[in-house]
């Protein structure tokens, strides 16, 4: 989700899609479907020149909700947790990212309106709990003549009729659809942006500039409709977005990370990821924050959490061996927490194969129960994540 959604959520973008988009970039002539053979075995272009993530910078909103585009890699990153008046429960996922073709220094003006410097990649995704069903969908484009783009003010990021807009101030408008699957939904943000990391620099290794500029919508008041098999239902719930840019990839011996967004029912938020190396230890650079109620952040260090594994699970698609279940223990807060997937099948095999999905909580701050939902993202299990950037 790349260079965490991600590094995480969130810090990757195959490099093996965006070539191939580069040839249909050169010419005049709209995108069209590309099969997934066609990404296969190409190789990796060079980060120089792009901007890096150094050190914490301004940021401004809503301008910087929009693009960044001398920075290499960016992504806009929505999850969430969505329940029908009568108890059927819905996760989803719509998250578009953004590659830079060459750095500002290199790129020349052209007349066709098909010309692009930058090319769009989204991923949907639907977790159906009653059904215990599981979609997922990916598109392409070149940001160009209007198919693709991001706009700061006011907000706007689209891929083709996938698209998330400001409609007011702290209030977006989502739809997107395909196959048998849509969303149409109105976000209201409760917490305004919450900088992650040192006021928004996320240090990812101990490289100088693997770091990303990364902030986050921790709580997003979430009402409208999901379709799913033809039917349209009303629904509620809470959303997460984060929000990420840099020119990065993962230091030598990391492998993939663990990223965990957990909204609890006394209006705290959490965010931890960890990134895992070759050798299955936990990278020191792993981290996270405690948002409270009234939106204040606590930052943690990978020393002040654990998360154990509690369960996993085998992918008949691809045979990786996922976690399926987690208790993390932070002792300075006070806070534990037991998750679990609401369906143990929620594996995206589209260009590359991660495990993203909706969970639920259960567990004790200072000795009170609390609950929460949220949502994982799991990569590096079918294979490392390396040279994917």
């Amino acid at each position: 989700m790349s260079n965490i959604h991600s590094f995480t959520k969130r810090l990757f973008i195959p490099i093996t899609l965006i070539l191939i988009l580069i040839l249909g970039v050169a010419g005049c002539q709209p995108t069209e479907e590309i099969s997934q053979p066609n990404f296969l075995n190409v190789t990796t272009g060079s980060s120089e020149g792009y901007t890096r993530a150094v050190a914490p910078i301004p940021l401004e909103f809503p301008a910087d909700h929009g693009p960044h585009p001398d920075y290499q890699t960016e992504w806009w990153y929505w999850t969430g947790n969505l329940d029908t008046p009568d108890g059927q429960h819905f996760g989803y996922q719509l998250t578009f990212f953004r590659r830079a073709l060459a750095p500002a220094n290199q790129r020349q003006a052209r007349e066709s309106d098909f010309a692009a410097d930058q090319i769009y990649m989204a991923h949907l995704a639907l977790s159906d709990v009653q059904s215990e069903s599981f979609q997922a969908f990916e598109r392409f484009s070149r940001g160009a003549a209007g198919l693709a783009g991001a706009l700061g003010n006011p907000f706007t990021v689209w891929l083709e009729d996938w698209r998330v807009e400001t409609v007011a101030p702290g209030v977006y408008r989502m739809k997107a659809s395909q196959g048998e699957i849509g969303l149409d939904l109105t976000l209201t943000d409760l917490k305004g942006p919450i900088l992650q990391g040192d006021q928004g620099y996320s240090q990812k290794g101990f490289e100088a500039g693997n770091a990303s500029i990364y902030y986050s919508l921790t709580r997003l008041e979430s009402e409208g409709a999901v379709t799913v098999g033809g039917e349209t239902l009303q629904v509620t719930g809470t959303s997460w977005m984060d929000h990420e840019f840099s020119t990065s990839a993962l230091s030598t011996g990391q492998v993939g990370w663990d990223w965990f967004s957990l909204q609890l029912d006394d209006d705290r938020e959490l965010m931890l990821f960890q990134l895992r190396r070759e050798d299955n230890s936990i990278d020191p650079f792993s981290s996270g924050a405690i948002v409270t109620a009234d939106g204040t952040v606590e930052l943690l260090q990978s020393a002040d959490f654990d998360i154990e594994v509690a369960g996993t699970w085998s992918s008949p698609q691809t045979g990786a061996e996922y976690p399926a279940g987690w208790i993390i223990n932070i002792p300075n807060a006070g806070l534990t927490l037991e998750l679990e997937p609401y369906i143990v099948d929620q594996e995206l095999v589209l260009s590359y194969a991660y495990w993203e999905g909706a969970i639920r909580a259960d567990g004790n701050l200072n000795g009170q129960p609390v609950t929460g939902s949220g949502y994982v993202e799991l990569t590096g299990y079918s294979g490392s994540m390396q040279g994917q950037f």
